[in-house]
Parts: structure tokens; C-alpha cells; sequence
């Protein structure tokens, strides 16, 4: 049983992370229907989840935080510029214009960006002349096609079971706001910067393996350029600012304790035991969790033309992950390089010898066995 829940753990912990996502997308949703500025719920967030992250980060990584290097620094700012600053920015001002159900389905093209920067950064292989490649590639299209599709075409409104025919003249009205190809163009450049993040944050992890370090790292310089973004936008309006105990507070200490701090930790974890493509793969449950708990508590409706679009980009997702199945160990987008089974076996040798014990050194070059310098 405790082998089996070993390997489920990767498993339970991506379906955390996408129930955890649904229920960020339903409340941020609500909040910004009530008047709360993007920029600064985007600065707020990730100032709390460095202040909930930052104490068990200086306690738990003592021995295991690396120095802080140039690079690392340089890779530090970009993670904080492409997900917390740009991406959110982006993601959010896109659902603004659009709807909670809208942006969780065009967030199913990540996996997609995944794959094509990976194989642009060379952490993916492929082979045209071989069937898995080519399934890679096409479902890379088909995903991107599906989006299009959604932005596009809105077809027959459905009649939910669920939905409360008075909610009908709040349907026309949030309707008259939206700008579906705006926020779409939105999201989609959010995604793409998303994907960057994810695979930049795989690469830091190689030369910064403590995680909750990173993490708390993170969202310090997001909230810091986050904050200019904000002071920017919201130059002048003080109201904009204003925090009283209500769905914006909520939104914000969610955002950053669930998405942010505990989100990037799990997935830094996770990436290192599945790499990154595995993380992107569940994306298309956040969509299904928001489709139904957004008609419910958004009232949002639904169209048959982008139901469609959504399975299309299910359709072009699990193309891309079977394809990635086939592929050999080595062209996996973990960046971690799997010690062998005689390192292992080295390594454990090693960890069992005390600096008491007599042992002796085997030399393999010259077919003689010399005592070292420790025996007696």
C-alpha cells in the first residue's frame, strides 16, 4: 500500500493543484465582477504568499539552500516577470473581457506552448519520420486550432438544468461587456509566458534544488515588479488600493496561499519527479471543475461552439500526451539526469562506510586491491 501511494502522490498532488486553480478562476472571477483592479489583486496575491511561504523557507531549507548566484538572479527576475507579472496580468484582464469557463478552456493551449518551447530549447526531441512525433506536432495544431474555434464561434446558447431562467437579463449584460477576441489574445500570451515559466523553473531547479526557497524567491520579485505594474495602471486611483474583509480579500489570500505559494512549491516538486509536461497534462480538468462550478455560482453560459473548441483541444492535448509516452527516457522534459544503478549503488556504499570502519580501495585499472588510507 505504501508503494502504491508513492506513485499515486504525483497524481493526488497536479489534481490538487487543478481543483485548486478551478476555485481561484470562480472567486478571482467574482471579485473582479465587483470592482477589484487586476493589477493589484495580482501584487496583493503574491505579497501574501511570500509572507505565508518565507518562514518555512528560511526554516526547512537552512541546509539545503544554495548560494545565490548571477544566474540564478538573472533566471530569478525572468520567473517573476513571465508568470507572476505578465502572465497573471494578462490572464486576468482576459477573463475581465471574457468569463471564468472561457479562460480555464483557452488555458488548455499550455501544454501545447510547453511542448513547442521545450523543443525550442531543445529539452524535447523529436522525430519527424516517427508516428509519436508526428502525434506531438498535429496535436500541437489541433490544440491551437480548438482555441481559435472557441474565440470565433459561439453557436446555440445550452440550457443547463441548473440555470435559473431569472438570471436571464444578468446574461445579456455581462454578454454586452465581454470581447471575447481581446481576452482570448490575451490569455493565449499569458499561456505562452506560463509555459516559459514552467520550463524555466524546471531548468532553475537543476542549480537551485531547494523548492520552497524558490518558491518564496518567486513571488518576492513578483511582488515587487507586480507592484509597478499596478502603480502604473492604477496611477491615481486610490480606491484601487482598498482592502476590506470581503470576496477581494478572499480572492487575494486564496490566490496567494492555494495558487501561488502552494502551487508553485507542488509543482516544483513535481517537476522533479514527472518533469514538466506531466504538470501541464490535467489542465483540461480545471476546465470541466469551472465549466460547472461557473453556471452555478457565476451564472456564466455556456455555448455549444465552444464546448466544441474546448473537446477539440482535448482531443489535440492527449494527442501531444500520447505522443510524449512514446518518446525514450532520454528526450523527457525533466531536466534532472537519473543517476545509474551503479552510481546508486556507489553512493550507498559510501553513506555506509564510518570513518571508523576498515574498508578497502579497489583499483579497477590496475587488477590490485590497495588499503586505504583509513585501515588498520
Amino acid at each position: 500500500m505504501a508503494g502504491i501511494f508513492n506513485q499515486a502522490k504525483p497524481f493526488l498532488a497536479v489534481i490538487f493543484l487543478q481543483f485548486g486553480y478551478a476555485g481561484m478562476s470562480i472567486i478571482a472571477k467574482f471579485a473582479l465582477n465587483q470592482g477589484m483592479s487586476q493589477h493589484v489583486f495580482v501584487m496583493y496575491r503574491h505579497a501574501i504568499a511570500f509572507l505565508v511561504i518565507a518562514p518555512f523557507a528560511i526554516v526547512l531549507d537552512r541546509k539545503v539552500r544554495p548560494k545565490m548566484t548571477l544566474s540564478i538572479f538573472v533566471k530569478l527576475l525572468l520567473l517573476g516577470l513571465l508568470e507572476p507579472t505578465i502572465d497573471q496580468n494578462l490572464y486576468f484582464t482576459g477573463m475581465k473581457y471574457t468569463s471564468a469557463t472561457f479562460t480555464a478552456a483557452m488555458c488548455n493551449v499550455l501544454p501545447a506552448f510547453a511542448f513547442v518551447l521545450a523543443w525550442i530549447s531543445k529539452l524535447e526531441k523529436v522525430h519527424i519520420k516517427k508516428l509519436h512525433s508526428q502525434a506531438k506536432i498535429l496535436g500541437t495544431m489541433v490544440t491551437v486550432g480548438g482555441a481559435m474555434l472557441m474565440t470565433l464561434i459561439n453557436g446555440p446558447m445550452l440550457n443547463l438544468p441548473w440555470t435559473n431562467p431569472n438570471n436571464q437579463h444578468v446574461f445579456s449584460s455581462a454578454a454586452a461587456k465581454q470581447d471575447h477576441i481581446k481576452g482570448a489574445v490575451m490569455i493565449a500570451v499569458g499561456c505562452f509566458c506560463w509555459a516559459g515559466f514552467i520550463i524555466l523553473q524546471a531548468i532553475t531547479l537543476k542549480s537551485y534544488p531547494a523548492e520552497l526557497s524558490l518558491t518564496a524567491l518567486i513571488c518576492l520579485v513578483g511582488t515587487i515588479e507586480g507592484s509597478i505594474v499596478a502603480l502604473a495602471r492604477e496611477a491615481g486611483n486610490a480606491a484601487a488600493w482598498s482592502m476590506h474583509l470581503d470576496v477581494k480579500f478572499l480572492a487575494a489570500v486564496y490566490g496567494g496561499v492555494v495558487c501561488s505559494g502552494v502551487g508553485y512549491y507542488l509543482q516544483a516538486v513535481i517537476m522533479k519527479a514527472r518533469g514538466p509536461v506531466f504538470v501541464t497534462a490535467f489542465n483540461p480538468l480545471t476546465m470541466v471543475i469551472v465549466a460547472i462550478l461557473g453556471s452555478f455560482v457565476l451564472s456564466e453560459v455556456l455555448y455549444s461552439g465552444r464546448v466544441i473548441g474546448a473537446i477539440v483541444i482535448v482531443i489535440g492535448l492527449y494527442l501531444v500526451l500520447w505522443g510524449k509516452s512514446k518518446d525514450q527516457p532520454s528526450s523527457n522534459l525533466d531536466v534532472d539526469v537519473e543517476p545509474s544503478s551503479d552510481q546508486k549503488m556507489t553512493a550507498m556504499d559510501e553513506t555506509k562506510v564510518g570513518p571508523n570502519q576498515d574498508y578497502v580501495v579497489l583499483d579497477v585499472t590496475s587488477n590490485r586491491v590497495n588499503p586505504s588510507d583509513e585501515s588498520v
